[in-house]
């Protein structure tokens, strides 16, 4: 029996907890062709030359097994168009604007920043149902509801509904793992559960057009800029698509960010005495145990030269940021976890065209998120390292992170200026 490749062996949910070793493997050959043809680029500047070239496609329609595939499997099941992310220019830059314009900067600069004190309610809310326990599971008593909640009030779902999105998110993300089936097969099972949340969310904007409010959805719905309005098919795509990515990547980098505090004291010590330090906390999270390992969702549109192999027009790519991200060659001591690393470029929300949406929230949620929880907290303890992780390759994170603790310190209610509000719901996570 032949010995699995490096590549297989990282896709191997056995070497989940720790695939850094893996990664340092496939650096020494930085482009590698699998046997299905897939070629896989483990080196930073290769991997970010990849993600600004313009002969790379997203689409899921260049890719080799869909490219002759019948239209059920081209972009999915009819009804709902692909999203941003998975489309190229002009189309994608045109779609991509009208979603970003409602969302931040240059058109919303306040939205996201002005989320920190109600971020900080909730958390604290999370936190304080800590009271009376010594044990808790952070991904699903935390890391898993403060985002969604977020992402909800932002979408304008009511609160109501919060608890639905769990099994529709959980589905959609397993199909990113690209040990699931073919890349035609999961893309045809994720598009089925998109429909289904579609339908859901085209009730949703329906209400959002009797009524417009503060929320993205609104935003969308009444922009008068430039290229608007986005089509109400597009629309329901973008929220599907914000719905599953704004919360999913958040969970695993909030959950990656305390374990690894809780390896290592001494930063954990820092961050509950220098609030700042979250910031560029934060930014080392990202390089050093980032939410996002790997994107195996691109192929060439031409034959393109690098790193000393030509990968061929047509060929599938695997793009391991995680790999990048541990490359002595762009970061001195990779593998060591310095919130006060210089030139911290990584590669944690992509780069290029397809840079993460999210990525503004996703920071500002893990800078609250973390400091209230080494701060209320006492004496946290890992109950089990490594803890149990998801199966999913691309997306790692813990399944659940079993946390010990004293006590819970209390909150001092006028520094987060919280108001009494609705108890945050917990969706079902199974």
């Amino acid at each position: 029996m032949a010995q699995p490749s490096i590549f297989d062996q990282i896709l191997d949910p056995a070497n989940r907890a720790n695939p850094y070793p893996l990664y340092a493997e496939l650096r020494e050959t930085p482009v590698t062709r699998q046997p299905d043809g897939t070629y896989v680029i483990s080196t930073y500047d290769e991997i970010v030359a990849l993600l600004h070239d313009p002969r790379v496609s997203s689409d899921p329609r260049c890719h080799p097994e869909l490219a002759d595939a019948p239209p059920a499997l081209e972009a999915g099941l009819p009804g709902l168009p692909l999203t941003f992310i998975n489309l190229d220019p002009p189309e994608h830059d045109r779609l991509r604007e009208l979603a970003m314009r409602p969302f931040g900067p240059p058109c919303t600069p306040g939205r996201v920043e002005g989320m920190r004190t109600w971020l900080a309610e909730v958390a604290n809310e999370l936190i304080d149902d800590f009271a009376g326990k010594n044990r808790v599971d952070l991904v699903d008593d935390f890391a898993y509801p403060l985002p969604v909640t977020a992402i909800c009030r932002l979408l304008g779902v009511p609160r109501e509904d919060e608890r639905r999105f769990h099994h529709w998110a959980d589905a959609i993300v397993a199909n990113l793992d690209p040990t699931t089936g073919t890349f035609a097969e999961r893309q045809h099972r994720r598009a089925r559960v998109e429909v289904e949340l579609g339908e859901y969310l085209n009730g949703l904007v329906e209400a959002h057009a009797r009524r417009p409010g503060d929320d993205l959805i609104s935003g969308m719905l009444t922009d008068t800029g430039p290229h608007a309005p986005m089509s109400r098919a597009d629309l329901v795509s973008t929220a599907v698509l914000l719905l599953v990515a704004g919360h999913e990547t958040t969970v695993n980098l909030i959950a990656n960010g305390m374990l690894t505090l809780l390896r290592h004291p001494e930063v954990l010590s820092r961050l509950r005495d220098e609030p700042d330090l979250a910031i560029p906390l934060v930014e080392e999270l990202l390089r050093y145990e980032p939410p996002v390992q790997m994107r195996t969702n691109r192929s060439t549109l031409a034959d393109i030269p690098i790193g000393g192999t030509t990968i061929p027009k047509g060929s599938p790519l695997a793009l391991m940021l995680a790999a990048g991200d541990r490359d002595p060659a762009r970061f001195p001591d990779p593998d060591r976890f310095d919130p006060d690393r210089a030139g911290n470029a990584h590669l944690g929300f992509g780069s290029g065209i397809h840079y993460c949406y999210g990525a503004p929230l996703a920071r500002v949620e893990a800078q609250v998120a973390l400091p209230l929880l080494v701060r209320r907290l006492q004496n946290p303890r890992l109950v089990a390292d490594p803890p149990p992780y998801r199966p999913n390759a691309e997306l790692r994170g813990p399944r659940h992170l079993l946390v010990d603790f004293d006590t819970v310190a209390p909150t001092a209610q006028a520094a987060v200026g919280a108001a009494p509000r609705e108890r945050v719901l917990r969706p079902a996570h199974g």
